[in-house]
């Protein structure tokens, strides 16, 4: 017996809605490291995280050394050395000085094996006419940190910040967004909601680790702006 096709085609299963850019995870829980603790951008962050709730464990090459900072930052902030802190951390903020990056993230790649790695680092370079961008070799300090921790997640974000504002314990919000970028949705939404625990700041999907460099040399500018006005200046996303 012969069939006959009917012409019409079986409809396609309706596309799921799409999900709302600003549907985070709560990230409330986990725990924040941030390595090069006791420098100012990484003294600054871990002070913000942990006044918002955060539980935070600075780092530093001596744990004495992370042991009183964390002690002077207060709000349950404790110290480690920088093996111990990436042990005992969800997330590890990477706030090195550029030149200290590579060597740092090489001798921590077992410790950070597994984990959610946010890169901060500007690799910067300073004349007679101020700071200007360097190029690193992977094209980023973010692909870097890729590169050197191929069993980690490595995003890139908390760059535009002024660790000037962040350690002021008279100001109640830090007014800036934060850029993101990283290559699973799942990791710069975790790192989007914990820039949000921040008040007054706002995590933003910039695109993905290939960006990250222009993000990065923007700082270059920005230290420019302040040096000219005198200010502190930071970001905002227009429209979103």
């Amino acid at each position: 017996m012969t069939t006959h096709d009917s012409g019409s085609a079986p409809d396609s299963a309706p596309k799921p809605p799409a999900k709302d850019p600003w549907d985070l995870p709560d990230v409330s829980g986990l725990t924040v490291g941030v390595l090069g603790g006791t420098g100012p951008q990484g003294r600054g962050l871990a002070y913000r995280f942990a006044r918002a709730g955060q539980k935070v464990v600075i780092g530093s090459r001596a744990a004495d050394r992370a042991e009183a900072a964390a002690a002077e930052l207060g709000h349950g902030v404790e110290g480690a050395d920088n093996a111990e802190c990436a042990r005992r951390s969800d997330i590890v903020i990477v706030a090195v000085p550029w030149d200290g990056h590579a060597r740092t993230l090489e001798s921590l790649r077992e410790e950070l094996a597994g984990k959610l790695v946010v890169d901060c680092v500007n690799p910067l370079g300073f004349d007679k006419k101020g700071a200007y961008a360097l190029k690193p070799e992977e094209g980023s300090a973010a692909e870097q940190a890729a590169a050197l921790l191929p069993d980690s997640r490595v995003t890139a974000a908390f760059h535009h910040l002024s660790a000037v504002l962040l350690q002021d314990q008279a100001i109640e919000e830090i007014d800036t967004d934060v850029l993101v970028l990283g290559e699973a949705r799942a990791d710069t939404d975790t790192v989007q909601a914990l820039a949000s625990r921040v008040p007054g700041m706002r995590g933003i999907f910039a695109g993905r680790l290939r960006n990250a460099h222009q993000v990065e040399s923007l700082v270059a500018n920005l230290i420019s702006v302040n040096r000219r006005y005198k200010a502190h200046a930071g970001l905002r996303t227009t429209d979103v």
